[in-house]
This record gives structure tokens, C-alpha cells and sequence, in this order.
């Protein structure tokens, strides 16, 4: 079972928050809200906020644009991971990772399932690697960022979860790129 170790000193990471929409803006980005608001909670850093349209394209630029970007050790989005003909964030995500973390759309979809039942197989949430940073793609919805961050995402950025967590292995990310 999960568990924090309080003896260990929380390290706070650098997270950068990406909605993708067609009909929404900053002002009415209640999901966005959602993810800062516990992410600041949570004791970890804003590093920067975005929108952007749900154009495949311009969802990689943004994420190409963070993973070079020292002051950012981890991006979630949030929208576009559905199935209809405009979703295409988990293909731009895909078109950035150097590897896919399969089992956080497994954990995410049984989150999901304890929820809304059945409605989670319609959710493509992934999560991958790229040069030493981490990325989630998340629903669009309020619920769906409230149930990746509390059930999956404060527990695997918190130093002090055990047995294991994503902090403990952030600075080994690029190690590959270090080897002679």
C-alpha cells in the first residue's frame, strides 16, 4: 500500500499546466484551476501556464518547448484525449516521448472506472518521458484532472510516497544521454 515517509524532506517540483481547447480560454479553464490549485497546494512550483488550440502540431511544439526547458520537470495537459476527430493530444504527446509510461493510463482508467463505471474506456490519459521530463495527458474534465492528481499524480510527485516514486528517478531520466 502506498504510504509518505515523513522522515524524508518534500522535494517540490516544477510543473507546467497545458489545456488544450477549441472553445475554452484561461478565464474559464476550470480544469486548469483545478490542476494549479493542487499543484501550489501540494507545496510544488507553477512553472508556467499555456493554452493552445487542438491542433496536434502546436500541443508538440508546446511540449518540445518545456521538455528544453530546464525550469520544467514535469507538464500535464489537460483535453483532447477523447475520441472524437479533433482529440488529438495523446498523438502529440506521443510524437514528443522517448518512452510511454503504460501503466499510468492502466492506473487511470481503473481511477476512472471507480467513478463513472464503464464512461473511463472512452479516456486515452497517457504519460510519458522526454529529455528528462515527464508528461501527462489528462481529460478535459474537472473530475478526471481531480482524479489523476488525487488518486495517481500526488502520490508519484510527492519524494516521500513509498515504495517508489516518479521524484526518486527524475534525475536518472536522461542518464543515457550522459553515458560515453
Amino acid at each position: 500500500m502506498s504510504r509518505i515517509d515523513e522522515s524524508k524532506e518534500f522535494i517540490p517540483v516544477r510543473i507546467a499546466v497545458l489545456t488544450v481547447s477549441d472553445t475554452r480560454g484561461i478565464e474559464d479553464d476550470r480544469s486548469g484551476d483545478t490542476l494549479v490549485q493542487r499543484i501550489e497546494e501540494a507545496g510544488h512550483i507553477l512553472a508556467d501556464r499555456m493554452l493552445v488550440r487542438d491542433e496536434r502540431d502546436a500541443i508538440a511544439a508546446q511540449l518540445r518547448e518545456w521538455v528544453e526547458d530546464a525550469n520544467v520537470d514535469v507538464v500535464i495537459s489537460s483535453g483532447g484525449t477523447g475520441l472524437t476527430g479533433r482529440d488529438v493530444t495523446v498523438e502529440a504527446h506521443r510524437d514528443v516521448y522517448e518512452k510511454e509510461i503504460d501503466a499510468f493510463g492502466t492506473v487511470f482508467t481503473i481511477v476512472s472506472m471507480q467513478k463513472i463505471g464503464t464512461s473511463a474506456v472512452q479516456s486515452r490519459a497517457t504519460g510519458g518521458v522526454a529529455g528528462g521530463t515527464y508528461l501527462f495527458a489528462l481529460p478535459g474534465s474537472t473530475g478526471a484532472c481531480k482524479d489523476a492528481w488525487d488518486e495517481i499524480l500526488q502520490y508519484q510527485l510527492d519524494y516521500r510516497h513509498a515504495p517508489c516514486n516518479f521524484v526518486q528517478i527524475l534525475p536518472r531520466l536522461d542518464e543515457h544521454k550522459r553515458r560515453k
